[in-house]
């Protein structure tokens, strides 16, 4: 069995094709279910974020593994496979531990070192865990995962200054517009990414705070969240209207398809006089139509934007990435020496409890002639026996651990399960 990857991100897709391959949150229960039901899948764990959709699967046989993924991802987007095989990469075995792994430290975000991954790398796995999708193999590898991320982020810099794409989006506002200081901000959406953009935007050092509102499909959690940093609560129906009279919308929801058209936003845009409205949309799918940025007076920005606005203010953070990058590659090698010396224990167990059912035999052969025997010869009879045994498999079971893993390694297993009949 092996572990592969088979996904897509940022930078391989344009973002209109990664829309339409993320799987939205409730989606994924049947993803993962329709996954492993496939003929080649054992275990398998989907991680689906702004930056990418990637499968995560441990498998028999890699081809026809990658057919059934790619396959799935198809059904999903409802694509035909062409549309987007030639964006797909593939991982495989250690390569596929490396990627995870450096997805995890936040090397293969968009917003370098970003925090939010790392989060959303441990909810994949959780739900892939209820799900019971995910096996031994995948826990294992992603429960080190998690321990790779907190280590790149606690030994070095690489999660200073700017650490999750919604602080980005806030730093972009801030960018285009001078300060956010004294503008009334809209925010859409109250699930992670508002949440951390409303706070965000609460811990803005201006001397003239800005007037905040927050929207969201679900009522409470718009009040909760707008609450919570003195704002007001929104309506979604309100947010067109409520567009007449502020200066930022700055939007980021879990749905599945754009919420607002062109013509939702027209007739408020047409009260603001020419007055400026500045929109920053980071959800994937996107939550307003790209022709309200043709509207006139406004301009609206989205994940491709923020991708250059990261990737030009991320010089100091880049001289950690050497850093990372060893400790990623110190974390590959430990992962796969503890996996493959897991992978051995079995048969060396196997190794030893036959031999020692063996000897529980022949000494029950012949205890007619040692019932004569004291307790102490007994005893003795025990040791030596047992000495002979761990004498005789010490070697054997040494050299297979050290060689687990490689050819070699996979040939004395093989020569120990025909010579003890395993």
């Amino acid at each position: 069995m092996s572990v592969v990857v088979v996904g897509l991100n940022h930078r391989t897709v344009p973002l209109d094709l990664l829309e339409r391959m993320t799987v939205s949150d409730a989606r994924l229960p049947k993803a993962l279910h329709d996954l492993c039901s496939r003929d080649e899948i054992g275990e398998a764990v989907l991680l689906s974020t702004c930056n990418r959709t990637e499968v995560y699967a441990v498998v028999e046989r890699f081809h026809p593994a990658y057919q059934d993924i790619r396959n799935f991802l198809s059904e999903m987007a409802y694509l035909p496979p062409e549309a987007f095989s030639d964006h797909l990469y593939t991982h495989y075995d250690d390569e596929a531990v490396e990627h995870l792994f450096g997805v995890a430290a936040g090397l293969d975000s968009a917003v370098l070192g970003e925090s939010e991954i790392l989060g959303q790398v441990k909810s994949a796995w959780e739900l892939a865990q209820s799900e019971q999708a995910a096996g031994p193999s995948l826990n294992m590898l992603f429960r080190h995962a998690l321990e790779v991320g907190k280590r790149a982020r606690t030994e070095t810099a690489i999660a200073r200054h700017i650490t999750s794409v919604a602080q980005a989006a806030v730093a972009m506002a801030t960018d285009r517009l001078g300060t956010l200081g004294g503008k009334r901000i809209l925010v859409l959406g109250a699930g992670d990414m508002g949440r951390g953009m409303v706070a965000s935007l609460a811990e803005a050092d201006t001397v003239d705070p800005p007037e905040l509102l927050v929207a969201n499909r679900t009522w409470a959690k718009a009040e909760e969240v707008a609450s919570s940093v003195g704002g007001r609560a929104v309506h979604v129906d309100d947010v067109p209207t409520v567009l007449s009279d502020v200066d930022v919308l700055l939007t980021s929801t879990g749905a599945s398809s754009i919420m607002f058209e062109e013509a939702d936003f027209a007739p408020s845009l047409a009260q603001r006089d020419g007055r400026p409205l500045l929109i920053v949309d980071i959800a994937v799918p996107r939550d307003i139509d790209p022709g309200v940025g043709e509207l006139h007076g406004v301009t609206l920005l989205d994940m491709d934007d923020l991708r250059v606005f990261a990737e030009a203010g991320i010089a100091q953070r880049r001289r950690e990435v050497s850093a990372v990058d060893g400790i990623v590659t110190d974390e590959v090698e430990r992962y796969l020496s503890i996996s493959t010396a897991r992978e051995v224990a079995p048969l060396v167990t196997a190794v030893r409890d036959k031999a020692e059912d063996i000897r529980l035999a022949e000494l029950d052969r012949h205890r007619a002639k040692l019932d004569g025997l004291g307790e102490r010869e007994r005893e003795a009879v025990e040791a030596l026996t047992r000495g002979i045994l761990a004498k005789l498999l010490h070697e054997p079971t040494v050299r297979l651990k050290d060689a687990a893993g490689t050819p070699r390694g996979d040939r004395l297993a093989d020569s120990l399960r025909t010579l003890f009949d395993l």
